[in-house]
């Protein structure tokens, strides 16, 4: 049905006022009247423009601080009207109640107010209720009112005006944005009810996730494709305020894909692991190199340096502002996504002589939290790991074997560890002077994890250290790192037959510390 429906009368209702006294001046120059309550009332009428006050069309005052002004019924009958049904018009008519055609109302900024840190009190008093109740009754009764929850609609409003009103697809349209608004803040007032004002600060981890979870997601792009050509895929933003890499400016390049934003998270998130400059150049999710520099020009020559064939066509990542020098070292390799949060004067033009590299800027990732993962019929939360566990600090590990390792080594050691956790399970990852020099990732048992670092690794083995995501369940990978002439190694330990790698290592002169800390990546 493309048929319009005219527009008589208005509810104007709005906490953010952008854009209302244009809206209000094009609705009254329309012949459209207008009913207002409050604040939004006051402002309309101080711009000269004629508007009723709700308090005069229900004959009731404003009451309770304004928590109750629009929950009555010529409000709500008005909204809730169905004019297709006679005896609802008839109802009216017998009421003396006029109906609205258009509801137009925003609502109290209750993510805004928790986001600030205001008292429990304050963010009550921003759970909006008569405003939702308008929102959802407009929607609702779609056939008969448009209802319009976003200033960046008001010129479409105008436009419909002009045009005779909304056709009941556009209201249609509308009513479904509504409801997506009203969801939205539901699920954040729900959310903060239950994992703030009610959750229990005394429970143990066991108990401190929340019995009810709630999300909404808003898709910001259509992909061209998912992991694969034949597989539909689309980006999404949870609206929770956060800034990361879904939010990322992309200065130059192609259109992101479903792998590039996979990457480049792996990526950003391993770059910002460390505190010192750090590089990361990520393909399928897992480290091709991994490296720290004085500056990020160095950090970057190191990281490409530990696996050069496989960085051919990598994800960068950088935890500091791009230089010029870094530019010109990755406008010479075939690079698929470069992602930092700034980059200097002229980098930026550097990098665009490769006309296809996608440049991203983006805020560093949030380091605590959770990670939802979906799985068949539901869904694991977890805490994420950002290398907090006791064990992660190296002044907690346990020598085990060998001499203490001096100040390098154990700088060295203490960067692998920090670096495997990047790494998909089994792994290993092999590190000497602040950089990766050989990695093993996604084995299915830790001795071809082992071997397939030590085979990257080459000569450079030897004299590397040796950090591995969880402990060796037998020797015969330390067995194999020490005969590759690694001289440190860090693992958790928690084997059976940890006795027999400490015995080894202890033989072989090689210093072997345990964490007790594990970082598994599936």
């Amino acid at each position: 049905m493309s048929e319009r429906k005219p527009i008589s009368r208005a509810l104007v209702s709005v906490y953010d006022k952008t854009g209302l006294i244009e809206l209000a001046t094009g609705l009254h120059a329309a012949g459209i009247e207008l009913v207002s309550t409050g604040s939004t009332a006051g402002k309309i009428a101080d711009a000269g423009i004629p508007v009723t006050k709700v308090e005069d069309l229900t004959g009731f005052p404003e009451t309770l601080d304004g928590r109750v002004k629009t929950l009555h019924p010529r409000v709500h009958a008005g909204i809730l009207a169905d004019s297709r049904k006679q005896e609802h018009v008839d109802q009216l008519v017998e009421l003396g109640v006029e109906a609205f055609q258009l509801v137009v109302v925003n609502l109290y900024p209750f993510t805004q107010t928790v986001a600030g840190g205001a008292s429990p009190d304050e963010c009550v008093e921003q759970i909006d209720i008569g405003g939702p109740s308008m929102v959802r009754a407009a929607a609702k009764n779609h056939p008969s009112v448009a209802v319009v929850v976003d200033s960046r609609d008001y010129d479409d409003v105008l436009a419909a005006v002009k045009s005779g009103g909304f056709t009941l697809a556009e209201r249609t349209g509308l009513a479904a944005k509504a409801f997506q608004h009203t969801a939205s803040y539901d699920v954040a007032v729900a959310s903060w009810l239950t994992n703030v004002l009610a959750a229990d600060a005394e429970a143990d981890a066991a108990t401190r996730f929340p019995e009810w979870l709630g999300g909404t997601w808003e898709r910001s792009a259509v992909l061209r494709y998912g992991e694969n050509p034949h597989q539909a895929a689309a980006l999404y933003t949870n609206g929770d305020g956060s800034l990361g890499l879904a939010q990322a400016q992309q200065l130059h390049g192609k259109e992101m894909s479903y792998n590039n934003y996979v990457d480049a998270d792996a990526a950003w998130r391993a770059a910002f692991d460390h505190d010192d400059p750090a590089v990361a150049i990520i393909k399928h999710a897992n480290p091709c190199g991994i490296a720290l520099g004085a500056d990020i020009a160095e950090a970057h020559r190191k990281a490409h340096a530990c696996d050069p064939v496989s960085a051919f066509g990598g994800v960068i990542a950088a935890n500091r502002e791009i230089t010029v020098e870094m530019a010109e070292q990755v406008a010479e390799i075939f690079t698929e996504v470069i992602v930092a949060p700034s980059y200097a004067d002229g980098a930026v033009e550097v990098l665009q002589r490769k006309k296809n590299v996608r440049i991203l800027v983006a805020e560093p990732p949030r380091r605590a939290g959770a990670e939802l993962r979906p799985i068949s019929g539901g869904a694991l939360l977890q805490q994420r790991d950002v290398l907090d566990a006791e064990g992660d600090d190296p002044a907690n590990w346990t020598l085990a074997a060998g001499e203490p390792a001096d100040p390098q080594t154990l700088a060295d050691l203490a960067f692998a560890w920090r670096a495997c956790r990047a790494v998909k399970s089994n792994a290993i990852l092999l590190a000497h002077d602040g950089a990766s020099v050989g990695v093993g990732m996604g084995q299915v048992n830790r001795v071809d994890a082992v071997g397939l670092a030590v085979q990257r690794a080459g000569d450079r083995a030897k004299g590397s250290v040796a950090a591995s995501d969880a402990y060796f369940p037998f020797p015969d990978g330390p067995q194999t790192l020490i005969q590759a002439g690694v001289r440190a190694i860090v693992q958790p330990g928690g084997s059976v037959r940890d006795q027999e790698t400490i015995d080894l290592a202890r033989e072989a002169g090689v210093t072997l510390y345990l964490t007790g800390a594990r970082h598994f990546a599936h």
